[in-house]
């Protein structure tokens, strides 16, 4: 579904990503790991074309994404830091991005789902960390798209929310969705990805599943095998 090729990206001069390539086929979900400053957001952003790479190539379903803004509207994005005009209340917001997307949305079963009915007619300035990102996974879940990007998704989450939303990532790859996801949180990774992508260094260290890190790397569980990667990297 996402195949990409000889991705450069700099910030001045610091290189991010560096002849970057990676297939990701449709279907299943896909974790991208890594330390901070190894390009997993700017790698996300390049998909979504937030980012322009200084060269390379991405194409999903075969197409180049360069200059193009349609396929968007077949792509799901849970954005790190959910920044919501602090004036509008939930509902005014939902309404906004309907309207904008102009596609059909699911939000009232994830409304229930995560317990924001009383927030509706909140402005968003007023909500606590944990409901603004309770809104933010209703709005990247409310639509039926082939790709579905969760940056941190996670953040802020009590428990129960945390299982919900295990559940959501279960169902759409049910129907065949392809999901990426970034998170720190090692034990979500470990419930949910069926493949992983870790990036060191603007490159691709790995690729593959849970079992295959675990044995390259002689090691236990994730936390360990990501531990001595960047041990051999940085000691």
């Amino acid at each position: 579904m996402i195949e990409i090729t000889s991705l450069n990206k700099k910030f001045g001069k610091m290189e991010v990503l560096k002849d970057l390539d990676l297939s990701i086929m449709k279907g299943g979900i896909f974790a991208v790991l890594g330390p901070n400053g190894s390009g997993k957001t700017t790698l996300i952003k390049s998909v979504l074309g937030i980012v322009v790479p200084n060269s390379g190539e991405i194409k999903i379903d075969g197409k180049s994404i360069l200059g193009q803004f349609d396929y968007r509207n077949n792509v799901n994005y849970l954005p790190q830091i959910a920044n919501f005009p602090t004036n509008l209340s939930v509902k005014e917001l939902l309404t906004m991005i309907k309207d904008i997307r102009g596609k059909n949305a699911a939000d009232e079963r994830l409304i229930k789902l995560f317990g924001i009915q009383e927030y509706l007619d909140k402005k968003l300035g007023h909500l606590s960390g944990g409901t603004k990102q309770k809104v933010n996974i209703v709005l990247a879940f409310m639509f039926d798209s082939e790709l579905i990007i969760l940056d941190e998704p996670t953040s802020g989450l009590d428990p129960l929310s945390m299982i919900h939303l295990k559940e959501l990532i279960a169902e759409e790859k049910a129907k065949g969705k392809t999901i990426l996801i970034t998170s720190h949180i090692i034990s979500f990774v470990e419930a949910v990805a069926d493949q992983i992508v870790f990036l060191l260094d603007g490159k691709i260290y790995f690729k593959g599943t849970l079992a295959d890190l675990l044995t390259q790397t002689k090691q236990a569980d994730l936390e360990h095998s990501i531990a001595h990667i960047l041990e051999g990297t940085y000691a």
